[in-house]
C-alpha cells in the first residue's frame, strides 16, 4: 500500500502543478486585447481586438496599390451579440500626418453572429493621396460591444 501511495503521490503533485500553472496563465491574460502583426496567425497584416463579447479582425487589402478607396476585410465574431451595426457609419481612418476620413462603405450583412465584409475609405482627400508622407494609419471603430476599437499599421515605402 505504501509503495502505491509513493508512486501516485508525486504523479498527483505533478498533475496539480501543471493544472495550476495553466489556470494562472489563463487568468493573467487581459480581457481586452488588441494584437499586432502576425499574432492572429492568418496574415501578418491582420489586427484583432477582443474587447467585450465580440472579436473584430481587420486586414488591409490594397495599401500597396490603392485605387479610389482603401479597403479592409473585416470579420466580426461573437456568440452572444447581434451584429446588426453598420460599420460604415461607425468607422474612421486617421494618418499620423493628421488626415482623418470617415468610411465610405461597408458591404457586410446586418445581423448574425459571424459577419464578414469590406470596409472602404477614400484614398484621396483634397486631390492628394491620404497615404502621402504617412508613416502609420489607424482605423477606429466605435460602439461594437466596446466604446472604441483601434487598429494600426505602419506604412513602408
Amino acid at each position: 500500500m505504501k509503495r502505491t501511495i509513493f508512486f501516485f503521490l508525486p504523479l498527483l503533485v505533478l498533475i496539480l502543478a501543471a493544472c495550476s500553472g495553466i489556470a494562472v496563465k489563463s487568468a493573467a491574460a487581459p480581457a481586452n486585447v488588441s494584437t499586432n502583426a502576425g499574432e492572429t496567425g492568418a496574415n501578418p497584416l491582420d489586427r484583432a481586438d477582443k474587447q467585450g463579447a465580440v472579436t473584430v479582425t481587420v486586414t488591409p487589402t490594397n495599401l500597396s496599390s490603392p485605387g479610389e478607396t482603401l479597403d479592409f476585410d473585416v470579420t466580426l465574431e461573437t456568440h452572444s451579440v447581434e451584429l446588426s451595426m453598420d460599420l460604415g457609419t461607425l468607422s474612421t481612418l486617421k494618418t499620423d500626418t493628421g488626415i482623418t476620413v470617415k468610411a465610405t462603405g461597408w458591404d457586410g450583412p446586418k445581423g448574425g453572429h459571424h459577419v464578414e465584409g469590406k470596409l472602404s475609405f477614400p484614398a484621396i482627400q483634397d486631390g492628394k493621396s491620404i497615404l502621402q508622407d504617412a508613416k502609420t494609419l489607424t482605423i477606429t471603430i466605435q460602439k461594437v460591444d466596446a466604446e472604441a476599437r483601434t487598429f494600426s499599421w505602419e506604412i513602408t515605402k
